[in-house]
């Protein structure tokens, strides 16, 4: 027979987990883009924001675009062009 110490012990870390695990597991999404008219064109890793959108507006006018937005919600940014 397991002691009352070992029973509680066990209780407050099944509880612990059942208070835990539903405050973590969020679901992920990438943030919409501001406004309306953006077209998802790809995801690339860059160190910032900043330098996503620098790095890609040069591609995205080449194309036909004017406005650049990246995501930084997520480590592989998804681009966006409008």
């Amino acid at each position: 027979m397991k002691s009352l110490r070992t029973r509680i012990g066990v209780g407050l870390a099944v509880a612990a987990a059942a208070v835990a695990i539903p405050l973590t597991s969020t679901t992920a999404f990438a943030a919409p883009p501001p406004g309306d008219g953006w077209v998802p064109v790809g995801a690339e890793k860059y160190p910032s924001k900043a330098e996503c959108e620098a790095k890609e507006l040069p591609n995205a006018q080449a194309n036909g675009y004017h406005e650049v937005w990246c995501d930084d919600s997520e480590a592989i940014m998804p681009i966006f062009n409008r």
